[in-house]
């Protein structure tokens, strides 16, 4: 049988068996205990933990805290390491467990099937590119949009808070997910409305 045979479980199976996974690869960046940042890709995930391939050198137990692409933030602890890489088990709330699990075969079976990423975010250049980041005890910083999407944002700052550390951009508040060239990208704690979303938003 080829690659396409292969039954994907639905997300209700997904839901239901804590070690249920699927295969989902996707690149991303995570945080250690002692903030240091790595580069990682996913292997398999559930609503219950992902595995990583990296080769940092974590604990057993150890907080862990990712951000992937198309996924956005993930957190738990280091509860296996193998060659080449670690799991985290995670505590997902029950209102975003089924939303999750769902994300996640909707991911593996486009990358089964070699379909192009989902353009549900598309980012864009706003006309307004002039903001202000202001941080959890009231420094602000002058910064400058790279792009938006109706969940996050990129921007030029001459700051580097860590990964997790929650922000305001302009008026709307965000978390910072990864640390990019001469800045950071934030995910906004809620999405922008769809209507609203376009060249001319201001945040």
């Amino acid at each position: 049988m080829g690659a396409l045979a292969w039954k994907l479980p639905n997300p209700a199976e997904v839901e239901r068996r804590d070690d249920q996974r699927v295969e989902v690869s996707l690149l991303g960046r995570f945080m250690r205990s002692d903030r240091q940042e790595f580069d990682c890709e996913s292997i398999d995930a559930s609503p219950d933990g992902v595995a990583f391939s990296s080769h940092a050198g974590v604990q057993h137990g150890e907080r862990i805290v990712a951000y992937l692409n198309q996924i956005g933030r993930v957190e738990g602890r280091v509860a296996r390491i193998f060659s080449g890489g670690f799991a985290i088990r995670m505590n997902v709330p029950p209102a975003k467990r089924d939303k999750l699990a769902r994300q996640l075969v909707w991911l593996a079976n486009r990358q089964t099937l070699g379909l192009p990423q989902d353009r549900r975010h598309e980012r864009i250049a706003p006309r307004d590119r002039y903001t202000i980041l202001q941080l959890a005890n009231g420094r602000e910083y002058t910064a400058t949009l790279i792009d938006i999407s109706m969940s996050g944002a990129a921007l030029n700052v001459d700051c580097e808070p860590p990964i997790g550390t929650r922000v305001v951009v302009g008026s709307t508040p965000a978390e910072v997910v990864r640390h990019v060239n001469c800045g950071i990208a934030v995910e906004f704690l809620s999405p922008l409305p769809a209507e609203e979303f376009g060249e001319s938003t201001t945040i």
